[in-house]
C-alpha cells in the first residue's frame, strides 16, 4: 500500500512539473495530530513523577543520615541528643555532653535539607527506633497523607 502511495505521488509530481518530493500540508497536519494525541496520553502519566522522586530522594537522604548516626554512635558510644541534633554529624557539638572521640571532618560533609527545602527532623529517643530521622513531607506539618505524609517514621 505504501509503495502505491509513493508511486502515485511521483506521478502527480511529475505531471505538475515538480520533481522534488516534499510533505503536503495535510501530511504535516496528520503528523501533528498524532503527536498531539500521544502527548495527551503520556504527559499526565509523567506529571505525577516529581512527587514520587521527592519521596524517594527523602528516603535516600534519611538512609544516609542514619548511616552517619550509626558511625557517630560507634565512635562516641551514644547518639547525639535531640538538642545537639543532626548538626552533631557535621560540626563537633559544643553542648553537653561533649563527645571525646568525635571524628575530624565530621560524619557528613553537609547536612541536607529535605526535597521541599526544610531541615530533616531528629529525635532522641525516637518513637519508632532508638532515634528517629524524618521529614514532614510537602505540607511541612506532622501527619498527612500522600505527598503530605511524614517520611522516615
Amino acid at each position: 500500500m505504501h509503495n502505491i502511495l509513493i508511486a502515485a505521488k511521483r506521478r502527480i509530481n511529475s505531471k505538475l512539473g515538480n520533481s522534488e518530493a516534499g510533505f503536503t500540508l495535510i501530511e504535516m497536519m496528520v503528523v501533528l495530530a498524532i503527536i498531539g494525541i500521544l502527548a495527551a496520553l503520556i504527559v499526565p502519566r509523567i506529571m505525577g513523577r516529581p512527587d514520587e522522586a521527592r519521596i524517594t530522594a527523602a528516603k535516600q537522604d534519611i538512609g544516609t543520615i542514619n548511616q552517619a548516626l550509626k558511625l557517630y554512635r560507634l565512635d562516641i558510644g551514644r547518639y547525639p541528643t535531640t538538642e545537639q541534633g543532626l548538626n552533631a554529624l557535621v560540626t563537633r557539638p559544643s553542648a553537653e555532653p561533649i563527645p571525646q572521640n568525635w571524628k575530624n571532618g565530621g560524619y557528613l560533609d553537609a547536612l541536607p535539607n529535605d526535597p521541599w527545602g526544610n531541615p530533616y527532623q531528629y529525635t532522641n529517643p525516637g518513637t519508632k527506633a532508638e532515634v528517629d530521622v524524618f521529614s514532614y513531607g510537602a505540607d511541612k506539618k506532622p501527619g498527612g497523607t500522600g505527598t503530605d505524609a511524614d517520611i522516615g517514621i
